[in-house]
């Protein structure tokens, strides 16, 4: 039987691999939690998904969740949380824009809230506060790829 997870895991994937028109290496980082990969052994990722159709979409966060992205931070440099809001889009916070909204006091349960209205960007907000700007669902995954600038021949590709 194929896992929930496993479809909404899925779009991530094929986003990332149509998006690149090179080699992308994407493996399982080994947490407990399913969630977690590591994109060219440099660059860890996190997945949350929502299931539920229309917006707002809410994505609980237990303290082992943020400390698995954390680690990640650590051992890659850089981390992103990417939120798959079923198939509505996907929203990318890089670690900074993270922090803004789920600060580094990681309580036992958090939660992260995503909203948009129909052809909008989301707005974002945790427990701990709300995004100033508003994320597109194209930004997913330019801003992998911009951020680290894997290539810049794949970059400029991409525009």
């Amino acid at each position: 039987m194929i896992k929930e997870y496993e479809f909404f895991h899925g779009v991530v994937f094929s986003r990332i691999a149509h998006s690149h028109s090179g080699f992308v290496k994407i493996k399982a980082h080994p947490t407990k939690s399913n969630s977690s990969y590591v994109i060219n052994d440099n660059i860890g990722i996190y997945v949350k998904y929502s299931s539920k159709r229309l917006s707002p979409w809410r994505f609980s966060f237990k303290r082992e969740h943020q400390d698995e992205i954390l680690e990640m931070k650590n051992n890659f440099g850089e981390v992103f949380t990417i939120f798959v809001c079923n198939d509505d889009g996907i929203v990318c916070l890089d670690f900074n824009e993270l922090k803004q909204i789920l600060d580094y006091a990681h309580k036992e349960n958090e939660w992260v809230c995503l909203y948009r209205k129909a052809r909008e960007k989301y707005a974002v907000s945790g427990k701990d506060g709300r995004l100033k700007i508003k994320i597109g669902d194209s930004d997913f995954p330019l801003k992998i790829f911009k951020e680290n600038k894997i290539s810049s021949r794949v970059f400029n590709w991409l525009k």
